[in-house]
């Protein structure tokens, strides 16, 4: 893809049996200590193995998988039949990271989840099962009945909630091997956008862009903002999830790029507990901002100032996720895991194929 991978290591240190005791035969003055020293060696490896037990690591990942299809169904035909190019250099990277729970962005919604679902079965016959799944109705595609794009047209992908050509294009879910507790789940994808603190809504001579209406009805979350908690040994871990609009294919008065930042920004605003109950520590904040610090034309501050967050740490930092062809490689895929949590490791693992992601998965090991 034009980017050199990182280096891939499976972090999951799994540690056998102690060594053998020494066959040679023991001096006469040891042989009455023998048995001791035989117990005590027994005993440090059984405390080894099991603070090795206790320490192995939470390994979290995130991937733009670029599955999403023209067409509702198309998704699920493609994955059921089996031969699709795409949904196999999918299978083999999520195969290959082997996480515990992956946050997946690029993936078509549908109310009964049938394409999430068979995309799960298909790694799970390739040796990776994850039976907790979750998906929420996104903003995606969802048409507003409003001119939101102030071209003077309706029912538009522009005009829906969050850009698509039908209800669920590109949608998020999630995929995990410990229990999702859907019931402490916040969804923020019905904030207003109007209603984000200090908000940039594009406003032109002092009026809304697009108008009264599309200012009183246009969402933040192109696709959702979750907060999600799934229970693991150790206890609850919150997820921190979303997926942003890109900031460019708009006009003058910025609405995509104004509308990326805010969809970053809201975050200071959920972590401050200004907006929602803010997370309890464990929690990762990860997902698409489709917006690097430093290149390309978003407001970078906004992931900056996430990046530099007091309680957020930065696993890889100035490591590019996505390598477009108009652009070269950027970072705008990410895992922030809360400070509390000590990183083992971490890394990228760039599919492979023509019809592959532009995107890397991003993964990262966790202990507490």
């Amino acid at each position: 893809m034009g980017i050199p991978s990182g280096q891939y290591d499976h972090a999951r240190h799994r540690h056998g049996a102690g060594g053998r005791d020494d066959p040679r035969q023991t001096p006469p003055r040891l042989r009455r200590s023998a048995y001791a020293g035989r117990l005590i060696r027994f005993l440090l490896a059984l405390l080894l193995l099991t603070g090795t037990a206790q320490a192995e690591p939470l390994r979290i990942a995130t991937f733009n998988t670029e599955l999403s299809r023209k067409g509702p169904g198309l998704l699920l035909r493609d994955i059921l039949r089996g031969d699709d190019p795409a949904v196999a250099s999918v299978i083999e990277t999520i195969t290959s990271a082997d996480p515990d729970i992956i946050a997946l962005q690029g993936i078509d919604y549908d109310l009964e989840q049938a394409a999430l679902n068979a995309l799960a079965d298909a790694l799970s016959a390739a040796g990776a099962p994850y039976p907790h799944r979750f998906a929420a109705p996104p903003n995606a595609g969802r048409q507003s009945g409003v001119d939101l794009d102030g071209d003077g047209r309706l029912g538009t992908p522009r005009d829906a909630q969050g850009y698509g050509r039908f209800f669920g294009q590109g949608a998020m879910a999630i995929l995990s091997r410990r229990p999702i507790q859907e019931g402490g789940l916040q969804d923020f994808s019905t904030l207003p956008w109007r209603d984000l603190p200090d908000t940039l809504y594009p406003m032109i001579d002092g009026a809304p862009f697009a108008g009264a209406e599309a200012h009183t009805t246009q969402r933040l979350s192109s696709n959702g903002h979750w907060s999600l908690p799934i229970q693991t040994p150790e206890g609850p871990v919150t997820l921190l999830t979303y997926h942003a609009t890109p900031p460019v294919f708009d006009g003058p008065e910025d609405r995509n790029g104004r509308r990326n930042h805010d969809e970053t920004i809201f975050w200071l605003h959920h972590l401050a507990g200004k907006i929602g109950t803010p997370p309890t520590p464990p929690f990762v904040l990860l997902g698409d901002a489709n917006l690097d610090p430093e290149r390309g034309d978003g407001r970078g501050e906004a992931i900056a100032a996430l990046l530099s967050h007091p309680a957020l740490q930065d696993p890889l930092p100035h490591r590019p996720t996505v390598n477009w062809p108009q652009t070269g490689p950027m970072r705008v895929d990410y895992i922030l895991p809360s400070r509390d949590w000590k990183v083992r490791d971490a890394g990228l693992i760039w599919p492979k194929g023509e019809s592959a992601s532009r995107h890397a998965l991003v993964w990262v090991d966790l202990t507490r």
